[in-house]
Order: C-alpha cells, then sequence, then structure tokens
C-alpha cells in the first residue's frame, strides 16, 4: 500500500544501519620479562576493549544478527507498543483514541477472522461494476485513492529542475512481482518461483470471489497482463537512476496523449490540481492506454480483483495472511516465521498512519531539554564545519565559498518535522482492522498528494519520528535528527560531554559531510543541481577515498575465513565516518577545552559503543558482497587510528595497531 519513490533512494536521505559481526578475538599471550611491553588493549583493538561486555553478552546468533543500534530499533518498538497499549485502554486526545482503536480493532484477531473479506468487499463491488472499457479509468484512480496503486504507479517526489517543490511522477507499477525481469526470464529458479506466484495468485482470487473451475484461466489471465507491463518497463537499475524518471510534462498534454487512460481524471481524483507532473516513459504508457481498450473488461476485473487482494491480504482473515506470507514472507522477504501479532499490527500502522503513531510518539519520549541539547551540539558541529572549510588545503576557493553558502542554509529538525499533519481523519473504530487500514491509507495518500506543489516539498521527511534515524536530505539541504534515536547509544543525555560528542555528534558530523561531499556538491546552496566543485576539487576527494579503500581493503572481515572488507564498496562511509570524527572531536574541544585525558576518553568510547555486532555466517556472508557499510570493528578502528588524538587519550604509539605512523593517517578536515 505504498508508491515506489527513486528519486528518494537517489537524492534523499541514508538512514543509520548497522553492520558486519565480530569475530573471536584470542586473549594476549603473556610476554616474557626481557621483551616489550605488551601492547595495550586499547592501542591494538578498541572496538574489543571498548565492547567485551556486550560481545560476552550477545554471542553470535545462528540466524539473523544482533547489533547495538539493532536493539535500539527493538526498544523503539517497544516503547510504540506500550504506547498503543495505553491509548486503547486510556487515550490523551483524539489523535490517541483512532490509534487505541485502531490498535485494538488489529489484536482482536477473533473479530478480524470473522470480518473476512468485508473490508474489500465495497472495493470489489466496484470493481465488478465495470462493464465497458471507459470505467476501468475511473476504478484504477479510486484504488489509488486508497492506497493500492494498479496498472501504475504515481507519487510525489522532488522537482530536479526546482527542489523546493515536489511534483507527481507517473512510472511503472502494478506488478505483483518487484523485480519485472521475473516475468521474462526463463532459466529454472525464475520457472519455479513463477509457478508458486501464480499459487499465489489462484489463492487470493479465491479469496477474492474465482469460482474453482474458472481459477486457472484467471490467474494466468492476471499474469498475462502483468508480463505485458513487465515487458515495456525498466529494469530496477534503471528505475532507481533518478534523471531516467525525470520528464516534465505539462497537466494538459495528458489526455490528448493517453486519452483512453484518463489521466486528467486520475489528477483530479488524487486531488492534485498542478500544472506540471513528470512521466518518463511515454512508450509504456502508450501502450496502458491501449490496453485500456484491448484488454477485455472482465480480464481487467480480475487483476483489480487480484491486486486489491494482494494488497490487503496482510490486513484480512488468516487465509488471507497465511496466502500471503507463504509466498511473499517466505519466497520474497526469506521469512522463516511470521512475526508476532503485535509486531504485524504495529507495521500496518505504521504503513497506513506512521506519522500519527510518530507525533504522539515524540510527545511522550522527547523532552524540550534533550531536543534543545541535541540542536546545541548540531549548532557547534555546523560551526566547526564551516571553519574547517575556511582553512582546508584541498578545497579551492570557489567550493569554499559555495560549502560555507550551503551550510549556513542548512536547515536543522529535531524530533519531528517542522510542518505538522492535517489529523482530521474519517473516526476509525474497533469494529474492523481491514477497514481501519483503507481509512487510515486513504488519508495517508491524501497526505502524500498535498506535497506536490510549489513550497510542498518540505511538508514532511521520508522516515518516521519514531524510527531511529539520523540523516541528512540532499534534496531540501536538511539535516534529519528522529525522536527515536535521541536515546543509548547514540544519545545519553545523562552521559558526560564527552561521551555525547563521540557518539551522537561524531554521528551527527557524518552526516552534515555529506552536505558538500562529491554527492552534497551535485546540489548548490540556493537547492540548484548542479555541480559546483572544480575538476581539482573532485581529484582531491577522489584520492582521500582511494587511500581509504585501501586502508579497509586491508582489513579481515569477521566472520568469513578468509575474506577482507570490500575497501571500494564502503569508501564513501568511511570517509564521512573519519570525516566526521575529526569534526566532532574538534567541536568537543572547542566546548572542553580544558578536559584531562581521562575525561577525553569518553569520545572514543561513545564513538565505539554504537558498533557492536554479532551476525551469523550466512548475514556476514551476504553483507561482506552488498552491504557499504564496513563491518563494526572497523568503523570503530578504522577511522580511530587516524587520529593523533586517539593515541594521544591512550598513550598509543605510532605504528601500533590504533595508532597509524603520520605518513599513513588520512586528513580529510584537520
Amino acid at each position: 500500500m505504498s508508491n515506489l519513490r527513486p528519486l528518494a533512494i537517489a537524492l534523499g536521505i541514508s538512514l543509520l544501519t548497522l553492520v558486519a559481526a565480530p569475530d573471536a578475538h584470542a586473549a594476549p599471550k603473556k610476554k616474557a620479562a626481557a621483551r616489550a611491553p605488551a601492547v595495550s588493549a586499547q592501542c591494538s583493538d578498541f572496538y574489543e576493549a571498548t565492547n567485551a561486555t556486550w560481545l560476552k553478552t550477545n554471542p553470535v546468533p545462528q540466524t539473523g544478527a544482533t547489533t547495538a543500534l539493532g536493539q535500539l530499533a527493538d526498544r523503539t518498538r517497544q516503547q510504540q507498543r506500550a504506547l498503543l497499549d495505553g491509548a486503547m485502554t486510556a487515550p490523551q486526545g483524539n489523535v490517541q483514541k483512532l490509534l487505541g482503536d485502531f490498535w485494538a480493532s488489529g489484536l482482536d484477531e477473533a473479530a478480524v477472522e470473522a470480518d473476512g473479506s468485508n473490508p474489500i468487499a465495497p472495493l470489489l463491488t466496484r470493481i465488478n461494476a465495470i462493464k465497458k472499457a471507459k470505467d476501468v479509468p475511473a476504478s484504477i484512480a479510486a484504488l489509488h485513492q486508497v492506497g493500492i496503486p494498479v496498472a501504475f504507479n504515481f507519487a510525489p517526489d522532488v522537482d530536479l529542475k526546482a527542489l523546493d517543490r515536489h511534483i507527481g511522477y507517473f512510472m511503472q507499477g502494478g506488478m505483483g512481482l518487484p523485480d519485472p525481469a521475473f516475468y521474462t526470464r526463463t532459466d529454472a529458479d525464475t520457472v519455479a518461483l513463477m509457478g508458486r506466484y501464480r499459487n499465489y495468485v489462484k489463492q487470493v482470487l479465491a479469496l477474492t470471489g474465482t469460482p474453482a473451475d474458472k481459477l486457472d484461466a484467471e490467474s494466468q489471465s492476471v499474469i498475462a497482463l502483468e508480463t505485458e507491463l513487465a515487458r515495456n518497463a525498466q529494469s530496477l537499475a534503471g528505475i532507481n537512476n533518478p534523471f531516467n524518471n525525470y520528464a516534465p510534462i505539462s497537466t494538459k498534454e495528458l489526455n490528448s496523449r493517453y486519452r483512453n487512460l484518463q489521466l486528467e481524471a486520475f489528477l483530479k481524483a488524487q486531488g492534485v490540481n498542478d500544472d506540471l507532473v513528470s512521466l518518463s516513459d511515454p512508450a509504456l504508457f502508450k501502450q496502458l492506454d491501449g490496453m485500456v481498450t484491448r484488454l477485455k473488461p472482465e480480464q481487467w476485473k480480475v487483476y483489480l480483483r487480484w491486486r486489491v487482494g494482494d494488497a490487503m491480504a496482510p490486513y484480512l482473515s488468516k487465509a488471507y495472511r497465511d496466502a500471503e506470507f507463504e509466498f511473499r514472507g517466505r519466497v520474497i522477504r526469506g521469512q522463516t516465521l511470521p512475526p508476532a501479532r503485535w509486531e504485524q499490527v504495529l507495521d500496518a500502522i505504521n504503513v497506513a498512519a506512521g506519522p500519527m503513531v510518530g507525533r504522539e510518539y515524540a510527545a511522550k519520549h522527547l523532552s524540550a531539554d534533550d531536543r534543545r541539547k541535541a540542536a546545541l551540539v548540531v549548532d557547534k558541529i555546523r560551526e566547526v564545519q564551516i571553519d574547517a572549510v575556511k582553512r582546508s588545503t584541498w578545497m579551492s576557493d570557489e567550493a569554499k565559498t559555495e560549502a560555507q553558502a550551503k551550510l549556513a542554509a542548512l536547515k536543522i529538525e529535531i524530533g519531528t518535522p517542522l510542518r505538522d499533519l492535517d489529523y482530521t481523519v474519517q473516526p476509525m473504530g474497533r469494529g474492523s482492522f481491514g477497514g481501519n487500514m483503507l481509512i487510515a491509507s486513504t488519508w495517508r495518500h491524501r497526505e502524500e498528494m498535498k506535497r506536490i506543489g510549489k513550497g510542498n516539498a518540505d511538508r514532511r521527511w521520508d522516515v518516521l519520528p519514531q524510527q531511529p534515524a539520523l540523516a541528512y536530505d540532499i534534496a531540501q539541504n536538511r539535516l534529519i535528527v528522529t525522536a527515536a534515536v535521541l536515546q543509548s547509544p547514540v544519545f545519553n543525555a545523562k552521559g558526560d560531554t564527552a561521551e555525547l560528542f563521540g557518539s551522537y555528534g561524531a554521528l551527527v558530523a557524518h552526516e552534515l559531510t555529506r552536505a558538500i561531499d562529491a554527492k552534497g556538491a551535485l546540489v548548490d546552496a540556493k537547492g540548484e543541481l548542479r555541480s559546483w566543485w572544480t575538476p581539482a576539487d573532485k581529484t582531491a576527494w577522489t584520492l582521500f577515498g582511494n587511500r581509504v579503500a585501501a586502508q579497509y581493503s586491508g582489513y579481515d572481515y569477521p566472520g568469513v575465513k578468509g575474506a577482507k572488507v570490500n575497501g571500494e564498496l564502503t569508501r564513501e562511509e568511511n570517509l564521512a565516518d573519519l570525516a566526521g570524527l575529526e569534526l566532532a572531536w574538534e567541536a568537543y574541544k572547542a566546548v572542553e577545552p580544558a578536559a584531562k585525558p581521562a575525561a577525553q576518553q569518553g569520545f572514543f568510547r561513545g564513538w565505539a559503543s554504537l558498533w557492536p555486532q554479532q551476525l551469523s555466517p550466512n548475514v556476514a556472508a551476504q553483507r561482506l558482497s552488498s552491504d557499504i557499510l564496513a563491518p563494526g570493528r572497523w568503523r570503530t578502528n578504522g577511522p580511530l587510528s587516524n587520529l593523533p588524538s586517539f593515541g594521544a587519550t591512550f598513550t598509543c604509539k605510532p605504528g601500533q595497531p590504533m595508532q597509524r605512523v603520520d605518513n599513513d593517517q588520512i586528513k580529510v578536515w584537520r
């Protein structure tokens, strides 16, 4: 029940994630008296020394992963659960009353079972009323209105020529499988997958009213329609490139080009009155326009029934949920067991009404003092970053000027989005969970559509306040700090200043560097898409990245015997870690210039405490080849070994594992 937003992927925010597993570390052997003193634990492996207790308490799992930030995410889910439990029994205000009823309706499995297909009955009735080709576009528009995109996707995203606004993007969609290639490949694995998919389509069609003797024909009809969409679709790599999807067109031109699809009427149904949209694949929409009249209404009716049943399956009775999990859960998502009922309901509410939960979550879990303290750290980091730009020896004068202007213009939003949403939704009761999902999803879609138009681009975030995230939004030049991330191990309000700057401050600095790094340099201070680095700036950054990649490529990958870290794959994140720590340390020293080494140690422990992790062998092997983040051991040790301040604080000597010799140290902003 959500739309694909590739521009948000490419130009948007980067959420904090955690990777990789440390392997066992043998205790150092005692040295003979005549030999040099043993290297201290801190100078040998700071990650292990700092996180020893955590690693012992959290052994390597047989499957999946255990991480410090993952535990933070789990804690926030329990906090959301407690919040919704309270809203269910003793709501404080109208929003909590709506959420409490929503929550109660989902937890009442007996009522959900008794409800059966009733929540989608009105949608199916409308679909079954289709008589002629001209009825199809209105049904497509009506399903989009309730958050069920069919035939194609339509969603707001950044206007690449005016980043301060959103426009609506018409894009490929309407397929039940995540990759269009699945419909056309003929290898054995894909053929087997398609067989399981066909069985799932049959199950959903049966539940939505197809007689047993028509299941084979109707499931084949659905797959034939989706295959036709897939044959004209871009690859996943193509659709994730924002420039492949940007093709502005006047809304007045839509109907003349695609008369059968009635796209002007579609936009009015979504509440969109803008005079500009993007439609990057006219051949695909021409094909779709022809399909409206070429395919029989009966085929469209079967396809639309299937899409409704599939989209709503997780929120309906057990027969729907079991069918959905057996295919999408086991085959597509790789899950072995379905989540607990409360987790399913929480996920559903966050999909349909996440901003409502976020507003209440922040009110409960984020104090004004913590918000103020978090903002002060950001302000200090930004001040230090601007100073670092001014004295940079590698940045050109032109780039320095633009970087300072961009950092000065940076917007900072902490806890929740600055612009609140309209929470006047149709009252939700405790009678029908599926019905509540449709009500909330319709509200969510309406709010999404409001993002389209001038001055609406920053209407809200692409992450929820109740999700732990600290991110730089490149399109809006804004730093986003969610309410949920402002707790340990990221933000310990009761900890000392050194620890706060080493954890939260370093992550803030990591993100702020993104405003003016190689990717940030594609958007200027005015929000215009242009490259403002000189060739010399680009060369300097590339050389930094090359050195960082070489450093990390020499590290063993924990949990995967004989493997090394992929330095090229992880270079940009590793470079941001190093740059962020340089800036956070400078900011901390400015705040506590007289701090003694014993007090300064908390800065580095704060950083290390973010990254302890234990991954199963399978997960470690997967991340080795695909993750852009280095393993936790090296996110800790790698950047710290480049900092003379670390060596001075723990009296590590050059050449020891945690202190690279001066000529090998990589310096970005110091």
